[in-house]
């Protein structure tokens, strides 16, 4: 005998209801605000993932200024997490890669390693956070697991040399010695050590960028990256440029370049 249609449809409304629930569950098992610490008098901010992945991954963010944006961007934040990655930054405020930030860098990679994280971070670079991230890459080629960058700086003769009162006062030297030293401490200048690593590199990037241009930036590292023999994806998105639209924070290639770059589970 078939139920009455008003009965049904509460039943069917009641597991919807259930199904709701269970969802907003487990989704509140990932935490919605960020442990923060101190290193050497800077502060730290992580998003650790409830249940960490083999090995205790995790992806590296940068710029992190006044918080980590990266946990307002609902792709990302949600798809790391679960999948076990942790998320994390350190507010350096201003940088661009010189070497006296880049080793405060290193401390903030030193205490991540102590509390049982990876010792080979995957690292994402968002606008000047590309140059912040590919000069501690370059000089520690040998702890990074990948790179990504969503519209990154990449050159120090681009979207540096726009702010170089900033950029100077990182690098702590007179204009014309860091002019002279460009070779020596710019990033796509310096990518051997990366590429003798095998790390992998993703980007995306638009083609009408005028803050950080893509041939100046991404077109060239990748160029570069590949004329060495080593593995770089970029997605240009044509006719969109320094924008927070979806085609940069919900791109689902570079979801799924991250979550590539997880150890395999071991074997049972």
């Amino acid at each position: 005998m078939k139920p009455p249609v008003p009965c049904l449809s509460r039943l069917v409304g009641l597991l919807g209801l259930l199904a709701s629930i269970l969802i907003s569950s487990a989704q509140d098992n990932l935490p919605r605000t960020a442990e923060t610490f101190e290193v050497a008098g800077n502060k730290a901010l992580l998003f650790a993932a409830p249940k960490p992945a083999e090995g205790k991954p995790w992806l590296w963010y940068a710029p992190t200024i006044k918080g980590l944006s990266l946990a307002g961007r609902k792709l990302y934040f949600e798809s790391f997490l679960k999948a076990g990655i942790s998320i994390a930054g350190f507010d350096l405020g201003e940088v661009r890669g010189g070497p006296a930030s880049t080793a405060k860098f290193t401390q903030f990679y030193d205490a991540m390693v102590k509390r049982g994280f990876s010792p080979k971070p995957i690292l994402l670079g968002q606008s000047r956070g590309g140059i912040m991230t590919l000069a501690w890459a370059f000089r520690h080629p040998d702890k990074v697991r990948a790179w990504v960058g969503i519209y990154p700086v990449c050159s120090l003769t681009s979207y540096p040399m726009k702010n170089l009162p900033v950029t100077l006062a990182d690098y702590g030297m007179p204009e014309a010695e860091f002019r002279a030293r460009l070779k020596e401490l710019n990033p796509i200048d310096n990518l051997q050590g990366l590429l003798s690593n095998k790390v992998p590199m993703f980007a995306v990037h638009g083609d009408s960028d005028k803050v950080v241009p893509y041939d100046d930036n991404t077109k060239l590292l990748k160029e570069r990256y590949e004329a060495g023999g080593g593995s770089i994806s970029v997605k240009v998105i044509a006719g969109e440029g320094h924008q927070a639209t979806a085609s940069f924070f919900e791109c689902r290639e570079l979801v799924d370049f991250v979550l590539k770059q997880l150890p395999p589970a071991p074997k049972k």
